[in-house]
């Protein structure tokens, strides 16, 4: 055991969270390649090599708690074209469309039966169907966890675009405090026996990877 975690959970840990923190950040590298800004090709960002993309601080989260972050993609929204404030909103919802879309994959196996629905607790590996479930759940809370809307997450600048100039307004006044709110939501609150965020993301998570494989809520 390391953490609390046992050796199947840490390495199902590892292998989704390089595979998914990398599909994310290169998700919003392509789309802001694609608008034409090549700030994240510049940086090295348009691949698909983890090395380029992970955060350690953000990786070791995702081990220990189930969600993290990855080093956010560089983009410059002048290079976006005359609907920037669209494309910066296109850019960043990128990257957890791209989570959405690898718990759908997940869940096809499972939803098929093609598993035998076991853990490992004693062995060195993860079962299949616990490495698939553990890519489809965390997959499903990066992409709840990246929608908040709260800079510098992806939520920030969606929730800008959508919401009327007052709301959008009231955004940009908290924006310059949103890292200090991030850190009292992932790590003072669960020090002081108040899990905001996982009352805010594990509902709506259960209640989603139930839909996709399939089972009653």
């Amino acid at each position: 055991m390391i953490f609390g975690l046992d050796l199947p959970t840490i390495i199902s840990r590892i292998v989704v969270l390089l595979i998914a923190f990398t599909v994310h950040e290169f998700a919003h590298a392509w789309v802001a390649d694609s608008f034409g800004d090549d700030t994240p090709r510049m940086n090295g960002r348009l691949t698909l090599n983890p090395l380029a993309h992970l955060d350690p601080i953000g990786s070791l989260m995702l081990l220990l708690a189930g969600f993290g972050w990855a080093k956010p993609v560089p983009i410059n929204p002048y290079a976006l074209g005359r609907r920037s404030s669209a494309a910066v909103m296109w850019v960043s919802l990128a990257g957890p469309a791209s989570n959405f879309l690898m718990a759908l994959l997940a869940a096809v196996p499972i939803r098929m039966n093609l598993f035998t629905p076991t853990f490992s607790s004693t062995g060195i590996l993860p079962t299949p169907y616990q490495l698939t479930f553990e890519f489809l759940e965390i997959n499903l809370l990066l992409m709840l966890f990246n929608l908040i809307p709260i800079a510098p997450l992806d939520g920030d600048k969606i929730a800008e675009y959508f919401f009327p100039p007052r709301w959008a307004n009231a955004l940009e006044r908290i924006r310059p405090y949103g890292p200090v709110l991030l850190i009292v939501l992932v790590f003072l609150g669960p020090l002081v026996g108040i899990d905001l965020l996982g009352m805010i993301l594990y509902p709506p998570m259960t209640t989603l990877a139930r839909l996709l494989i399939g089972v009653p809520a």
